[in-house]
């Protein structure tokens, strides 16, 4: 059940790619106004991880077209490893506000954590990406446009089927990386990455 924030520009922010032994982890923010939150639910907007690969396409398709305010950032994979996956994701976050054109008056933030100097009134909302409109076109937006990226990033790199996994842990991207090794755009930090080898004689 969606929540409304009648009389205030608020900006929703969720992140894609916290999970991920691969590539980056990108944020967006948003902003919605009545009727573009309208059209968007009309659509069957909602959360981007309940949505299939093309009901989120089609549901950007319906942002970028309705003119919605929306800004995004990615963080490297060296990035995430210097500071870690949540300073990289809450970086994310601040930067994808910054970056909107329009103020708003409140900035809800996905998740249990509020972003680090942000200088705008801000709230975290524990599921938020399924109570709030804006949230959840920030999450579609953040998905859409990490998965496009890793599509890119399958093509330098095609031995590790990023276009399949898109850097997800599954069974087929941990036997890739048992055969392969690390690609450059591989998170060193995150636990079997770096797979240790037997030392034995």
């Amino acid at each position: 059940m969606f929540c409304d924030f009648a009389d205030n520009i608020v900006a929703g922010t969720d992140e894609a790619g916290r999970g991920p032994l691969a590539g980056p982890v990108v944020a967006a923010a948003a902003i919605l106004t009545s009727e573009q939150q309208a059209v968007l639910l009309e659509c069957g907007l909602k959360d981007s991880k309940k949505l299939s690969h093309t009901a989120r396409e089609r549901i950007f398709e319906k942002i970028c077209v309705l003119g919605i305010e929306w800004s995004a950032q990615a963080a490297s994979p060296a990035r995430i490893d210097r500071v870690n996956i949540l300073q990289a994701s809450l970086w994310c976050m601040k930067r994808s506000v910054e970056k909107l054109r329009v103020r708003p008056d409140i900035v809800l933030i996905d998740g249990n954590c509020l972003i680090p100097n942000l200088k705008l009134p801000q709230e975290s909302v524990i599921k938020g990406d399924d109570k709030i409109p804006a949230i959840a076109a920030a999450s579609v937006v953040a998905k859409v446009l990490r998965d496009r990226v890793m599509t890119v990033l399958d093509k330098i790199y095609p031995d590790y089927d990023f276009v399949g996994h898109k850097g997800y842990p599954s069974a087929k991207h941990r036997e890739i990386l048992k055969m392969l090794g690390p690609s450059p755009i591989h998170r060193l930090s995150f636990r079997g990455v770096v797979i240790e080898q037997d030392n034995d004689a």
